[in-house]
C-alpha cells in the first residue's frame, strides 16, 4: 500500500531501516523507530507529494477528507453532477491509480491510511475550512433536496451546518436547513442512535429565527417534541 512504501521509504532514508550485507537481510531497531515518530515525517512526504498533483485530485482528496475516512461512490456521483465538482471523477480515478485511496469490501472508497487522509485535509488552508465544508454541503443540498438519500442525509447536514454563520444571514436558508436537520434527527432516532439525533435536533433548534414560535408553529412544536424524545432516551 502507498502508506506502507512511505514510511519503509522514510526509514530507510533516516538509515532507520538498513540492509546487512552480512546477514543478508534488513535489519532495524524497532524501539528507536518508535522513538522518532516516523509517522510524522511520512506525513510531511505525503504533505509534499500532494502538493504536486493536478487540481481534480486534489479536489477529490480535500473533499474525502471533509466527508472522513469513507466516502461511498454516490455522494462522488452527486458531486460530479455539479459545474463546481464536474471533473471530480477524473481525480478519483487518478487517486486510485497513485493508491492515495481503495475501494473497501463494502464498495465505499477509503483512504488507505489516517495518516493519508490527515494530509489532504492540510492541504485546504485553515481558514478555508469551514467554508470549504459549507460549500460542499450546499452543492450536495442542491442536488438532494426532496429525494431520500438514506444515511448521505447526516453527511450532507454535518457539512453544511459548518456554515452556520452564513446560513443564519438567510431566513428561508435558515429554515430550511433546519428541516435538513429535523430530518436528520428523525432517522437517527429511527436508528436509536439518540446522541446523534440530539445534536442534529439542536443544530435544527439554533437556526431558527426568534419568531420561529409565531411565523413556524408546525416545526418549532415537532422539533421540540423530537428533542425531548431524544434527550430522554440519551
Amino acid at each position: 500500500p502507498f502508506f506502507v512504501l512511505e514510511f519503509m521509504q522514510s526509514l530507510k532514508s533516516h538509515g532507520l531501516l538498513q540492509y546487512n550485507i552480512h546477514q543478508k537481510r534488513w535489519v532495524w531497531n524497532e524501539d528507536i523507530i518508535r522513538a522518532e515518530d516516523i509517522t510524522d515525517n511520512v506525513l510531511h512526504l505525503l504533505s509534499s507529494k500532494m502538493d504536486g498533483l493536478s487540481d481534480n485530485v486534489q479536489t477529490l482528496l480535500k473533499m474525502m477528507a471533509c466527508f472522513g475516512s469513507c466516502t461511498s461512490e454516490s455522494v462522488i456521483g452527486y458531486l460530479n453532477e455539479s459545474v463546481e465538482y464536474a471533473e471530480v471523477r477524473n481525480g478519483l480515478e487518478r487517486a486510485l491509480i497513485d493508491g492515495f485511496i481503495v475501494t473497501n469490501e463494502e464498495g465505499s472508497l477509503q483512504f488507505v491510511h489516517d495518516k493519508v487522509r490527515e494530509a489532504a485535509y492540510n492541504l485546504i488552508p485553515d481558514s478555508d475550512k469551514k467554508q470549504f465544508h459549507y460549500h460542499l454541503g450546499k452543492v450536495l443540498y442542491s442536488f438532494c433536496d426532496g429525494k431520500d438519500v438514506g444515511d448521505t442525509i447526516f453527511l450532507i447536514a454535518s457539512q453544511i451546518n459548518h456554515g452556520k454563520e452564513w446560513i443564519l444571514g438567510d431566513k428561508d436558508l435558515s429554515i430550511a436547513i433546519a428541516e435538513l436537520n429535523m430530518k436528520a434527527g428523525e432517522k437517527a432516532l429511527d436508528g436509536c442512535d439518540h446522541k446523534t439525533a440530539y445534536s442534529y435536533l439542536g443544530a435544527a433548534l439554533s437556526l431558527l429565527p426568534n419568531d420561529h414560535w409565531r411565523n413556524h408553529y408546525d416545526l418549532s412544536l415537532r422539533l421540540n417534541f423530537l428533542m425531548s424524545s431524544a434527550a430522554n432516551s440519551c
